[in-house]
């Protein structure tokens, strides 16, 4: 990851020739001419906009690069070289690679973002299931196991249930489910919650009343 971002930052320092009639970004079969770079500026500022890169030299843009001057804001990249976008990277107003997204069914819509810690250990997924750019279900890591879940299931855009999981038994590579709660009143906090047993079998029912975070078993079903 480092090493590509060091590229792009060398190719944007030193002069390269414009292309103000580019194809589109995800067009992967449009050729370049050695040495397999084609640049493109802003046509009021002079600001560089775009790198579109063919890192494995065969003669086909694979990686398009937004920038703003010499700060990448994203790239997206055909990796496999079969024409279709299957990784985007984001990167902060620093530099940092924020996350990372990728197409779940290969087809170039982007549908799965995935943050990393500095020991490259997974903290966290976002996916959005209906594959429309937003994330509905949001996944948290601890030490690399799932640990809770976040899901919008009605696609209002507020979290309406809260998953949480205890890391897989031996033998098993299965987070084991121990808590689903709800909001039935769209409320934006959970009002139901049901506990299960360590070995994934039903506990109880647990209510909130009163909205006040505090979840009790009801006398009555």
């Amino acid at each position: 990851m480092r090493g590509r971002f060091l590229v792009i930052v060398l190719v944007s320092s030193t002069p390269l020739a414009g292309c103000h009639n580019t194809p589109p970004p995800r067009e992967a079969r449009f050729r370049v001419e050695e040495p397999g770079v084609a640049a493109q500026y802003d046509e009021k500022t002079g600001r560089l906009r775009r790198l579109e890169v063919d890192t494995n030299k065969d003669g086909r843009v694979d990686t398009w690069s937004y920038m703003d001057g010499d700060r990448v804001e994203h790239i997206e990249s055909d990796t496999d070289g079969d024409g279709t976008l299957d990784r985007w990277e984001y990167y902060t107003a620093d530099h940092t690679l924020e996350k990372v997204g990728s197409s779940r069914a290969k087809d170039g819509v982007v549908d799965t973002w995935i943050y990393r810690d500095a020991n490259q250990q997974v903290v966290r997924r976002d996916l959005s299931t209906k594959r429309d750019g937003k994330a509905d279900r949001i996944e948290f890591y601890d030490d690399g196991q799932l640990a809770r879940v976040e899901s919008d299931s009605d696609g209002d855009g507020r979290v309406d249930k809260w998953e949480t999981f205890d890391p897989p038994v031996e033998g098993s590579q299965t987070p084991v489910l121990r808590s689903v709660a709800f909001d039935p009143d769209e409320r934006g906090r959970p009002r139901r919650r049901i506990q299960y047993h360590a070995d994934g079998s039903f506990d109880r029912l647990e209510v909130d009343e009163d909205g006040n975070g505090v979840f009790t078993t009801p006398a009555t079903l």
